[in-house]
């Protein structure tokens, strides 16, 4: 079965870049590529390249709550004053937050500092350009060149450098623009809500957006130290969530990540519902309301295949972009569709969002189950998920996938599927990994094409290795 926009056993390679991976710069704290040195010449570099005409440049900055914020910051306003621009500072608060108030504000830029998922040892930085959307490629690689080249004497001269100052009311803005994406006239009055954190980004706007709309709410990870951002909680960590509903009697689960862009859901019976569930519900209910626009959604190449013959179900398209919620998002506005996102729980709706939002996303989902008036388990599991199987396998030096006998082996284990699935081969774009998925319809077929190409891939990477 072919999706479009991808083909069975597509190998998805990345281009090779310094600083910028698929989700901005990231790294471990204090050492490159997240150092302040380097934060202070992105700052620089990006004020630059975005500061055009004669009005006083503006850019906004939000963060999570990792210790090393409290060193990134201060070196991103320094580059950003140095180089002419009016720097406004948000504090903690959602990625997605930020991006709206790039756009509320009429900024030149917005900034997130946030390592998303990772632990508090690593932190990055994602740029987005004046209409709230992440940066595409070619703008990240300008940076890169003008951070290389430098900047002789670009920079602003005295009486020209930049303020900053911090938007007090930032929080009550997006909690705003939250409650409003909440269909009119519905309350979530009589839900019990556990709302997982992880410490992070949302830890004080979620759980009052809840609260506001009526729930009951039972607030996990909103304790940040600095140091426990994601740890042992959030939506990388389901089983958490899974078990706190049970724990609490609550109707629903919500987790979320580090900065607040990703969502994990689990039922009442602290069952996990995953990122294509939930496009699929949100597909359903706007197809239904006449609402969802450009025939379908945009998901990755990870999306299931079960999302895909359900959305074909209802006379609806899935189109396949590469891994990456800015790669579903540019797909997105190029076909007019407002609904797209990732199996992780990357899910943007572009009719309240530019980005990702977790928060958004639950409330959407919260809306069905007060006006379908069912329990969560029978409202969100829309299709019956195929067998799906993902491993990685770890290289140094080339990549072993260049090899012939390795594009060999993946196009004799598609013909083991026989057109009832697929195979997916791609590098990540962060790691030196190799990321091996298969899926079809007989769970053990799949999970013997994934070992055997495992297999092939590591002896590959060690015989390249000693080589080398």
């Amino acid at each position: 079965m072919r999706s479009r926009g991808e083909g069975n056993g597509e190998l998805a390679m990345t281009t090779t870049r310094r600083l910028f991976g698929t989700d901005g710069i990231r790294g471990k704290a204090n050492t490159e590529p997240m150092t302040a040195g380097i934060a202070l010449r992105l700052g620089q570099a990006a004020g630059l390249l975005f500061t055009r005409g004669e009005h006083r440049h503006r850019v906004v900055i939000g963060k999570d709550t990792r210790l090393s914020g409290y060193m990134i910051e201060p070196a991103l306003t320094a580059g950003f004053v140095g180089a002419g621009m009016d720097v406004t500072l948000l504090g903690p608060l959602p990625t997605p937050a930020v991006a709206m108030l790039t756009r509320s504000l009429r900024a030149d830029l917005g900034v997130m500092i946030s390592a998303s998922h990772n632990p508090y040892e690593d932190n990055g930085i994602k740029l987005f350009g004046p209409d709230g959307s992440k940066l595409s490629d070619e703008k990240e690689l300008e940076i890169e060149a003008l951070m290389d080249s430098g900047f002789g004497d670009r920079l602003a001269e005295p009486h020209l450098l930049g303020r900053a100052a911090r938007l007090d009311d930032a929080a009550g803005r997006y909690i705003e623009v939250a409650k409003a994406s909440f269909p009119r006239g519905l309350r979530l009055d009589g839900l019990r809500i556990v709302i997982d954190c992880a410490n992070g980004a949302a830890y004080k706007v979620a759980p009052t957006v809840l609260w506001e709309l009526g729930a009951t709410v039972i607030p996990l990870g909103v304790t940040p130290d600095g140091f426990n951002i994601n740890k042992g909680c959030g939506s990388t960590v389901p089983e958490f969530i899974c078990a706190k509903v049970l724990e609490h009697g609550a109707h629903i689960g919500i987790a979320l990540d580090g900065d607040a862009d990703r969502l994990q859901i689990a039922d009442e019976n602290g069952e996990l519902v995953d990122g294509d569930q939930i496009l699929g519900l949100i597909a359903e209910t706007w197809h239904q309301a006449g609402t969802l626009r450009g025939g379908g959604i945009a998901a990755t190449v990870m999306s299931n295949l079960g999302l895909e013959r359900h959305l074909e179900s209802l006379g609806l398209a899935l189109h396949r972009t590469k891994v990456g919620d800015r790669y579903v998002a540019e797909h997105m506005r190029a076909t007019g569709m407002n609904v797209g996102g990732e199996q992780s729980g990357h899910l943007i709706l572009s009719d309240f969002a530019t980005t990702g939002d977790g928060l958004l996303a639950a409330l959407q989902v919260l809306a069905v189950l007060v006006q379908k008036g069912r329990p969560a388990s029978e409202v969100c599991q829309v299709f019956k998920r195929l067998p799906q199987r993902l491993k990685n396998v770890r290289f140094t030096g080339p990549s072993p996938l260049r090899q012939d006998h390795v594009q060999a082996a993946i196009r004799q284990q598609e013909m083991r599927l026989q057109g009832t699935g697929r195979v997916l081969i791609r590098e990540s774009g962060t790691e030196p990994l190799v990321r091996v998925m298969a899926e079809g319809e007989d769970a053990e077929l799949v999970a013997g094409v994934v070992d055997s190409l495992c297999e092939t891939i590591a002896e590959a990477a060690r015989l390249r290795k000693a080589v080398a």
